[in-house]
């Protein structure tokens, strides 16, 4: 089995597959600046939202290796206006932000020193976002770890938008879960919801559980619900872009339908994520800002319009599922349980 990247660094040079393409056309793009990494994560040639928060941290690296024959205080802003500029590129994943502001820290620290090189700092960048890039890997197989106690050994699993290797370093959150658990030996089946408009289930989710082998059918997003009703899915669980002090959880448009359709039929609904996912400074859900994109990739699948012309259109991009709705958020330090305001606190607290 390949293992499937979404990125790739390699002798000072980063690659991102563009997931446009996927799955018929396998292509790699060098993003050379920090401005063709801001294009690429606004385009979603690149995305899910640990994975552009670790192809940020690159492009911060690429900044600073066009400084290294400037001073240190240039270098030190420049780095603040790109950390500022690639925040901009999407409003609602927190790991971008997380990841951006990391590399800042780790930049007032080096520049601070004088008897570092520039070329030394923009190595040590360097470093800073690989750690990045390898913890997050090793975070998501013990997400796969937590979450695999929560599938029955004959399960059929409901899966929406795409949270595996594509959106994250490797190894996937949800699809991490779902991973864990085939690799565990459980004889489990997949139902991936299309992820209307950008089709991520269809395209991405498909293309790396066949490469897994893992049994799975593509849905229409508005089967789901009759699925459920008659007893064939035995648990729900999607990732995240952003998770509150209450538990509240950003995800793609449609992850709150499926959630209020689980809570109906009794069906245990959970979220993947890392830690990094988790925004503690926003009090709940309605304090998530919602990126809502261009009509355009409403109303056209693969450059064909599917709608009468003048037809207006709008494309929420994510929503909110409410911490009711939540029957556990599985994390690298293991799975989280209502009340989430309580779980919540108890485990940020124990890592100040």
């Amino acid at each position: 089995m390949k293992e499937v990247k979404p990125l790739i660094w390699k002798s000072g040079r980063l690659y991102v597959i563009d997931q446009r393409m996927l799955p018929h056309t396998e292509k790699w793009i060098e993003l050379e600046t920090e401005k063709s990494v801001f294009v690429a994560i606004r385009d979603m040639i690149i995305r899910g939202a640990p994975a552009i928060g670790i192809v940020a941290a690159f492009g911060i690296v690429l900044r600073a290796r066009a400084l290294t024959q400037k001073n240190r205080e240039r270098m030190m802003r420049e780095i603040n206006e790109a950390v500022e500029y690639l925040k901009s590129a999407r409003p609602t994943a927190v790991n971008l932000e997380w990841a951006l502001m990391r590399m800042k820290s780790k930049a007032e620290e080096i520049l601070i020193r004088k008897d570092i090189s520039l070329r030394d700092a923009a190595r040590s960048l360097e470093e800073e976002a690989l750690k990045i890039l390898n913890e997050d890997i090793e975070i998501n197989r013990k997400i796969g770890y937590y979450g695999n106690r929560v599938v029955p050994r004959k399960a059929k699993i409901l899966t929406h938008c795409n949270a595996g290797a594509l959106a994250v370093g490797g190894y996937g959150t949800a699809i991490g879960v779902i991973r864990a658990a085939f690799e565990a030996g459980k004889d489990i089946t997949v139902f991936v919801d299309e992820t209307r408009p950008y089709l991520q289930g269809a395209r991405l989710t498909t293309y790396e559980l066949k490469r897994l082998g893992i049994r799975h059918y593509l849905i229409t997003d508005n089967t789901a619900g009759y699925l459920m009703q008659r007893g064939e899915v035995d648990i729900v669980v999607t990732g995240a872009d952003r998770i509150t002090s209450n538990g509240d959880t950003a995800n793609k448009i449609g992850t709150y339908s499926l959630s209020v359709l689980a809570k109906e039929n009794n069906i245990p609904f959970y979220i993947a994520a890392p830690l990094s996912t988790f925004d503690i400074t926003k009090r709940d859900g309605k304090d998530i800002p919602i990126e809502e994109r261009g009509e355009k990739e409403v109303l056209y699948i693969n450059g064909k319009s599917i709608a009468p012309k003048g037809t207006r259109a709008r494309h929420i991009a994510f929503d909110v599922t409410p911490a009711r709705y939540i029957s556990g958020i599985i994390t690298q330090k293991g799975i989280l349980r209502p009340p989430y305001q309580k779980s919540i606190r108890k485990l940020f607290a124990s890592r100040e």
